[in-house]
């Protein structure tokens, strides 16, 4: 009988074994004046600085040079006025004068030139903020519940999150010698030669590993979608503890079935106090058993559907050293966030406003971009809060300042009341074209225009006033969380999207595949007879999501569910 043949390890995993500094050589394209691209492995090594190499596929026939995008790390996404200021000043001299809020509550730079990437993320870090571990096979940026809406335990919660994000970076020396210093680490030391991270090992983890924290009754991050999640429980305004999630992720393959999104776990309970080891124990355990052989399954959550939960709960409790409790109880109602002007439970005030599919910029009539940095200068002693749902909180606010930022936004033709409609306000969309690398179809430059359709119809059909979570990206990959969705349109090619249905408002629900291919002209075709159905047939109260689980799938009567 012949023995199999080992699959070999990914092109990945040789670099980082064979440069566990991540250095690559950065440093020296960076230095060369007439460089305008990195190598095809200093690709993957920058992505580990926060950085993706990409091409406008606007302008490639003209012979325009490569460019970045930069992605800041922002734990919690918690920013000060002062540091505000600092990336409105980077965007509009090394950017394209916009600022992308991502999902993960952290900023992205689009359009930097090689000739203004040290210089931008040196600027970061001189704002005590970074870039280090925004992208790569590592931890990313840690999201944590922005609303300070429901109680004093969010604080808690926040300082566990900033906690968990510095014991969860890497450690190379390489960052620092690139970005701040402008050195090639010296790879011959054998401090560097033979460097090996304490925590990530000599070759990091297999894929990327993302976490978030989140306070019921809102799961505004949409905890489920994480490889691990915490959801505190709290009494009062005490943190007591976390139950842990473990397992979730949204990326997939078109046309491959052994790719596909999946929600956490939730295996158990712990005392907050064991914050640091219960992560640990986790993230070690997609290290050493993650599949470093094929991109594609080198998720925790293969690990995870594959093994069981009940090896992963043992697993984890004999890394801990301890046992896992039984989880306790704990509901979530809503996703979404709280717009316009309300009162924390400190009282003072906070204002959440609509970012239109995250990109904050000054278009005729509305000065976002201006009128923001013009809020941040005026009070310096707010704070800037990203949401998961790509919107942006003002936050720590005197009830003496409200009129005055009032007046100053609107000064800038920014709403604080009604600011969009419910369907614009529940939607969400990745950037894709003509940045990103892997977008197939329109992401973000569709969705706006494609929402005020269905809006149209749903007028016509007497369903005008509905809230319904809809969401879009250019590929599978599933940045925008397309999976969780009511209604999602995941790009396949120019035009074509997929149509998926059924999630639920409270992101606890998988959305199911209701048409392979639909063209976008070809959408309110598609819908019309379902929301038709929904009018006629729903339950009281009924949401689209729910409906169209219970009714496009009653064999299954939903699609998978948290638990």
């Amino acid at each position: 009988m012949s023995e199999s043949i080992p699959s070999k390890p990914t092109h990945n995993e040789v670099i980082k074994q064979a440069v566990p500094t991540l250095a690559g050589n950065i440093a020296a394209t960076i230095a060369d004046p007439a460089a305008d691209r990195f190598s095809d492995d200093d690709q993957q090594f920058i992505k580990f600085h926060g950085i993706y190499q990409q091409d406008d596929r606007d302008l490639r026939k003209t012979g325009k040079k490569h460019m970045m995008m930069v992605r800041g790390r922002i734990p919690g996404g918690v920013m000060t006025a002062a540091q505000w200021i600092a990336f409105d000043d980077l965007a509009t001299h090394y950017g394209n004068n916009t600022l992308r809020l991502t999902t993960r509550q952290s900023i992205q730079f689009h359009g930097v030139l090689m000739s203004g990437l040290g210089p931008l993320i040196k600027r970061i870090n001189a704002s005590l903020l970074s870039t280090l571990a925004a992208c790569g096979d590592v931890n990313r940026n840690i999201t944590a519940a922005p609303t300070p809406a429901y109680t004093r335990a969010r604080e808690q919660v926040y300082a566990d999150c900033v906690q968990l994000a510095d014991a969860l970076a890497p450690k190379t020396k390489a960052y620092h010698s690139i970005w701040i210093e402008g050195v090639q680490l010296n790879l011959e030391d054998p401090a560097n030669k033979d460097f090996v991270d304490p925590l990530y090992g000599r070759t990091y983890l297999p894929r990327k590993f993302k976490a978030s924290f989140v306070i019921p009754p809102v799961n505004d991050m949409d905890v489920f979608t994480n490889d691990l999640g915490f959801i505190a429980i709290v009494a009062g305004d005490h943190l007591l503890g976390y139950n842990l999630a473990v397992g979730g992720g949204m990326g997939r393959s078109h046309g491959n079935v052994q790719t596909f999104p999946r929600l956490a776990d939730v295996l158990g309970y712990f005392p907050a106090a064991q914050l640091v080891e219960v992560a640990k124990a986790v993230l070690t355990i997609h290290r050493d058993f993650g599949d470093r052989t094929n991109r594609k399954h080198a998720r925790l959550k293969y690990i995870v559907e594959e093994r069981g939960i009940t090896w992963v709960r043992e697993e984890i409790n004999r890394r801990m050293g301890i046992n896992l409790e039984p989880a306790r109880p704990y509901e979530f109602t809503t996703t979404g966030d709280l717009y316009g002007w309300h009162r924390a439970v400190d009282d003072r005030l906070f204002l959440t406003l609509f970012v239109e599919s995250g990109r904050i910029k000054d278009v005729a009539g509305r000065a976002q971009k201006t009128a923001l940095r013009a809020v941040a200068e005026k009070f310096p002693h707010i704070e800037f809060r990203l949401s998961a749902n790509q919107n942006v909180i003002l936050a720590n606010i005197s009830a003496t300042d409200r009129d005055g930022i009032t007046a100053l936004l609107a000064s800038h033709g920014v709403k604080v009341e009604n600011q969009t409609s419910l369907l614009h306000a529940a939607a969400m969309a990745c950037p894709s074209l003509p940045t990103c690398g892997l977008g197939l179809a329109e992401s973000e430059r569709m969705l706006p225009g494609l929402i005020d359709r269905i809006e149209k119809l749903g007028g016509e059909l007497g369903l005008g006033g509905e809230e319904i979570i809809i969401r879009s990206t250019g590929c599978p990959n599933g940045c925008a969380r397309p999976y969780m969705a009511e209604i999602a349109f995941v790009g396949k090619a120019p035009g074509r999207y997929q149509l998926w249905l059924g999630g639920n408002a409270a992101g606890t629900r998988l959305n199911r595949v209701y048409k392979e291919t639909v063209q976008e002209a070809e959408i309110e075709s598609e819908l019309r007879p379902v929301f038709t159905r929904w009018h006629h047939e729903r339950l009281p109260g009924e949401r689209f999501g729910d409906f169209a689980a219970r009714v496009l799938w009653p064999e299954q009567s939903a699609a998978p569910v948290a638990h």
